[in-house]
C-alpha cells in the first residue's frame, strides 16, 4: 500500500465535519480538533518545522528548502480538514475495489446497491482494472477534501526523506470549515510568510482552476400575521404561503439542476419555520461579477414587491458575502498557471483548466494577496454517498505536486 493511500484510508475515517448550523464559531464543530490534532502529531512526527495547531483547528508546518533554494519565496500547499455534511459524514468505512467495468458498486444498502454508472460519470470506464477508493455505501468518503490533505502530507514526507528533491521552502496549511463557507478566513498570512500557493481541493485527475464562482448567502426571513384561523379572512398573512410565494418569484431556469458551465444560479438550501415566521436561505452564484451583482438585487427586488403588497417588513433579505471570483489575483504570477499545467504533462496527465462551479479556500486567499489556484485530487461524486477516488489518481497527484514545487526551487519571474 503506497504510503498516499494509507494516509487517506486513515483520514477518512476521522470525523470531522463543519456544521452549517454553528458558523459563528471556528472551528464550527469540536470534532474538527482532533483532526487538526492528528495532523499536527504527524507533521511532527515526520520532521516538519514550525508545526503549530491553533485554538480554530488551523494546522501549520513547514518543509525546509532543498540546498540552493533556501533564499526564494516560500510556497504554500494547503487543503481543507473538514468535510460537508449534504451526505451522511460520520463513521466513514472506506474500502478498496477492484473495478472490473460497468457499474461501480460502493455498498449494499437496506437491499440496494449504491452503484455510480459510466453514464452518471464518463471517466469511469477509464479505470477498468484499477483499485478504486469508495465508501461502504452510508456514508460519504470524504475526498473533500483529505484526499488533499493525503497527497500534501505524503509529498511532505517524501521531501522530508529526500531533502535532494528540489523544492522551496514549502509552507503547509490546513485550515477548517471550508464547507460552509469560512475556511481560510482565519489563516495569518503574515505568520505564514508565503509568497504565492496552491489549494489541492479539485476533482478529476488534470482538472486546474484559477476561476471560481463570487459567492454569497441569503437569509430571507418571512414575517407573517397570525389569528385563530375560523377568523383570518382578510387577516391572517400565512408566512409559510407567503416564503413559496418568495421562491416561485425566484426564477426558476437559474437553479442549480438547470444549469452548467458559466452559468450561475439560485440554490435555496434551507426552510424552516412556522406559519407566523419562516426562514429561507439561499445561495447565490455567477463567475461573472456584474451578473452576480444583479442576481443579488434581483432577490431585494422580489422582498421590496412582497411588501408593496404585504407591507412593510413583512420580507427582509440579508445578503453575506461568502468568496469572490479569484481570476483577478494571477495577472502579474502567470508562471503560477503555467507551471502548473506543465507539473501536470510531466506526470504524463493532459491538464483541462475548469472554471469551478464553486469555490476554494484560494478563493478568499488569491484576494486577501496570496494568489492561490487550484490542483486537482483526483476525486470524483463529491458531497455525495456515491463518491470515489482511484488509488492511481492519488497516488499521481503526488507525483504532480513533486514536480510543481520543484519549478519553484528556481526563481519565478513576477511580471510589474
Amino acid at each position: 500500500m503506497s504510503d498516499v493511500l494509507e494516509r487517506f484510508l486513515r483520514y477518512v475515517q476521522v470525523d470531522s465535519p463543519s456544521d452549517p448550523d454553528n458558523e459563528e464559531e471556528v472551528p464550527s464543530s469540536p470534532l474538527e480538533h482532533g483532526m487538526a490534532r492528528l495532523l499536527a502529531d504527524e507533521l511532527m512526527e515526520m520532521g516538519c518545522q514550525d508545526v503549530s495547531v491553533d485554538e480554530h483547528a488551523y494546522v501549520l508546518g513547514t518543509v525546509p528548502a532543498s540546498e540552493g533554494a533556501e533564499g526564494l519565496p516560500a510556497l504554500c500547499l494547503c487543503s481543507h480538514l473538514d468535510t460537508t455534511t449534504d451526505a451522511p459524514s460520520l463513521g466513514v468505512r472506506p474500502h478498496v475495489v477492484r473495478y472490473e467495468g460497468g457499474g461501480l458498486v460502493a455498498g449494499i444498502v437496506d437491499g440496494q446497491p449504491v452503484v455510480t454508472t459510466p453514464e452518471q460519470v464518463p471517466d469511469l470506464e477509464d479505470f477498468a482494472g484499477q483499485d478504486i477508493v469508495c465508501s461502504d455505501g452510508t456514508t460519504l468518503l470524504g475526498a473533500d477534501d483529505k484526499a488533499g490533505v493525503a497527497e500534501i502530507c505524503a509529498l511532505a514526507a517524501r521531501l522530508l526523506a529526500n531533502p535532494t528533491i528540489p523544492h522551496p521552502t514549502l509552507r503547509l496549511a490546513f485550515v477548517p470549515d471550508e464547507e460552509i463557507g469560512h475556511g481560510a478566513a482565519l489563516l495569518d498570512l503574515e505568520k505564514l510568510g508565503a509568497a504565492w500557493g496552491y489549494t489541492v481541493d479539485g476533482e478529476a485527475l488534470g482538472e486546474f482552476n484559477y476561476e471560481t464562482f463570487n459567492a454569497a448567502e441569503a437569509l430571507v426571513h418571512v414575517y407573517g400575521v397570525m389569528v385563530h384561523p375560523g377568523m383570518a379572512k382578510d387577516v391572517m398573512v400565512n408566512a409559510i404561503a407567503l416564503a413559496a410565494e418568495f421562491d416561485q418569484l425566484v426564477p426558476a431556469a437559474e437553479r442549480p439542476e438547470h444549469t452548467s458551465g458559466r452559468e450561475g444560479f439560485y440554490h435555496p438550501t434551507v426552510i424552516r419555520g412556522t406559519a407566523a415566521e419562516v426562514t429561507l436561505a439561499y445561495i447565490v452564484r455567477d463567475h461573472d461579477a456584474q451578473a452576480f451583482e444583479r442576481r443579488q438585487q434581483t432577490l431585494r427586488d422580489i422582498a421590496a414587491f412582497l411588501n408593496e403588497r404585504y407591507g412593510e417588513g413583512t420580507v427582509t433579505v440579508t445578503l453575506r458575502e461568502q468568496y469572490r471570483n479569484m481570476v483577478e489575483a494571477f495577472g502579474d504570477c502567470p508562471f503560477l498557471i503555467d507551471d502548473a499545467l506543465e507539473a501536470n504533462r510531466e506526470a504524463g496527465v493532459e491538464p483541462a483548466v475548469v472554471a469551478v462551479r464553486g469555490g476554494t479556500d484560494g478563493s478568499q486567499l488569491s484576494l486577501r494577496g496570496l494568489p492561490c489556484p487550484n490542483i486537482a485530487t483526483g476525486g470524483y461524486n463529491a458531497h455525495s454517498v456515491r463518491e470515489f477516488i482511484p488509488v492511481s489518481s492519488l497516488e499521481t497527484t503526488v507525483e504532480i505536486l513533486q514536480n510543481l514545487v520543484a519549478k519553484f526551487a528556481v526563481p519565478q519571474k513576477v511580471v510589474r
